[in-house]
């Protein structure tokens, strides 16, 4: 069985395609022929410090062998996956417990399913619960044209709210517009603070969505209007500065979102991806495929990732 192998901590050069012995399900565990991996962000962070041997926190793939106790799932199933804590999917075959898995649809394509699970996931945790996007919400999105941001802008829209989309290269415009952006603004750091007050005739937004945290903080501050909420996530967003309390304007929340913090139980799990499911067979949610990569060229995919040029959702096809 080949996976991709973190050898030491490091950049995309540390991934090595190795073969390891086939795995073997346990107690309440599920063995997967993996079909599609999806890569995040998230993943260049475990390998940057080496928090896992195999990265890979998703993907979809076939049942194939069951462990004991394990009676929803059964040999030949399709299933997908989310393990943030374990990991492993970078690989030709993963076990995981059967808890961190769904069922997926015949309506639902194996890219579509990996691609939803992290990714849409916290786009669903962030426009339901960190900023309940209510009819009307004018929100600001950072990447608009990556992974999340295209998944978020969409449900945002789904909920009837108006989305500014932030993007860092101007080839990235079309491709948020097409995830239905109302306005994408090209801008790095904070230089977005006076287009979107104009655009907003100076009232400022409902909610900020900011994946970069570090350098663009007090501009999202500043375009957020009373009572507004700031949303942070991701890796990306390093070390945010520090501001006092009472310093905060305008009775704005800060929050960071965190995914796990939505799918606490294996019914959350079910609920939350059943919900994005719904979506995608009704053509509300459309994921956007930016690239497919054997799982040898798993460097070639980080380097690509981290490179901030790729748009939609990177996968790995082992």
């Amino acid at each position: 069985m080949k996976a991709i192998v973190i050898n030491e901590a490091g950049g995309p050069e540390v991934l090595e395609l190795r073969e390891r012995p086939a795995p073997r399900p346990g107690p309440g565990e599920i063995l997967v022929d993996v079909r599609v991996a999806g890569v995040n962000f998230f993943d260049t962070a475990i390998r940057r410090q080496r928090l896992a041997e195999v990265p890979g926190a998703e993907g979809a793939g076939v049942v194939v062998e069951t462990g004991e106790g394990v009676h929803e799932f059964a040999p030949g199933d399709r299933v997908a996956w989310l393990t943030i804590n374990t990991h492993g999917s970078y690989a030709e075959q993963i076990v995981l417990p059967a808890t961190g898995a769904v069922a997926v649809p015949d309506a639902i394509d194996d890219e579509t399913a990996a691609a939803l699970l992290l990714q849409g996931l916290t786009a669903h945790h962030f426009s339901t619960v960190s900023h309940p996007v209510q009819p009307g919400d004018i929100t600001l999105v950072h990447a608009a044209a990556g992974g999340v941001g295209m998944l978020l802008t969409q449900l945002i829209k789904a909920r009837s709210g108006t989305v500014i989309g932030l993007v860092s290269r101007p080839e990235k415009v079309e491709t948020a517009t097409e995830a239905g952006a109302d306005h994408v603004l090209v801008s790095t750091g904070g230089a977005f603070v006076e287009p979107v007050r104009e655009l907003t005739g100076g009232a400022g937004v409902h909610a900020v969505f900011d994946g970069a945290g570090a350098t663009t903080f007090h501009a999202s501050l500043q375009v957020l209007r009373t009572h507004g909420t700031l949303v942070f996530y991701g890796p990306l967003i390093g070390d945010v500065p520090v501001i006092a309390m009472n310093e905060i304007p305008r009775s704005t929340r800060l929050t960071y979102g965190v995914t796990e913090d939505h799918i606490r139980t294996p019914e959350e799990l079910k609920a939350h991806t059943s919900e994005l499911f719904t979506l995608v067979e009704k053509g509300e949610l459309v994921v956007r495929i930016g690239g497919r990569y054997p799982l040898a060229e798993a460097a070639r995919a980080h380097t690509d990732i981290e490179s901030r040029r790729t748009t939609g959702k990177l996968l790995l096809i082992p």
